[in-house]
């Protein structure tokens, strides 16, 4: 069995590779954009299955349909909610939610094996996707894409500074205030609490690791095993105090950092 994985996140795409790993299969490639699936695609024969993540960094997989034919079966994996799912019309195998389950994983390979290799073992069915069928899925996903917060502001005497989300190592709590740690080790205080900021940031990026403070995933440098089950973690940019993952997020914690 040939077995594509397309995920942007790489230590998602890794994750998944050693899952499927216990089940006994074998990842051929993983790629992790849009671009790189239509040019792995290309130039190589169609899988006989694809794990195929939705929202990739540089548009929604559909898209790849729109530059290459694939003859390939379908598994999804996503953030989607099953009610978004459950309106797709595509001749897809399953999907699965993340953080994916090693149990519904196993199942989805199951169906696929039953499908489509124990009903004629020499013959590849076609699963090829209809234009119909992609814009029907774009548009319902457009519907129901979560948008992110992406933008910050500080007052900076008479200045206000704008800084993106991606720039911010760090929010945490002080003093009844909320700062922003930047790459550069400035801190700097917004006018939002942290209970409102943990809802407005992407949680693929973001992870509140205690009632003090939420950690951008681009800036861990290092974690390091602490006291009484805990983890400690090390952002280079950050030395107010010890960035400590609270016992109860710990295993929450382990789970957003494999994707």
């Amino acid at each position: 069995m040939n077995i594509l994985i397309v995920e942007d996140e790489k230590p998602a795409a890794r994750r998944l590779t050693r899952m499927l790993e216990k089940l006994g299969l074998q990842v051929d490639t993983a790629v992790h954009s849009v671009k790189e699936s239509v040019e792995y695609l290309s130039s190589n024969e169609s899988p006989d299955l694809i794990f195929l993540d939705i929202q990739l960094s540089d548009g929604l997989s559909f898209e790849i349909f729109d530059h290459v034919d694939v003859d390939s079966a379908i598994i999804f994996t996503t953030a989607y909610d099953e009610y978004a799912l459950k309106a797709f019309k595509l001749n897809s195998i399953d999907y699965l939610l993340k953080p994916i389950d090693a149990e519904e994983l196993e199942q989805a390979v199951d169906k696929y094996k039953l499908r489509f290799r124990e009903s004629d073992e020499n013959q590849k069915l076609s699963t090829k996707i209809s234009p119909a069928d992609l814009q029907q899925i774009a548009a319902l996903l457009n519907g129901n894409t979560t948008s992110y917060k992406n933008r910050y502001t500080t007052k900076i005497g008479e200045h206000i500074k704008l800084f993106t989300a991606d720039e911010i190592q760090l929010f945490y709590s002080e003093n009844k205030g909320t700062y922003i740690n930047l790459p550069n080790g400035r801190n700097y205080l917004i006018d939002s609490k942290l209970e409102l900021v943990e809802t407005e940031l992407d949680p693929q990026k973001f992870f509140r690791i205690s009632r003090q403070a939420i950690v951008h995933v681009d800036g861990i440098a290092d974690i390091i095993a602490y006291t009484n089950s805990r983890l400690k973690v090390i952002i280079d940019s950050f030395s107010e105090f010890d960035l400590i993952v609270s016992r109860e997020r710990v295993k929450d914690f382990k789970q957003w950092l494999e994707g």
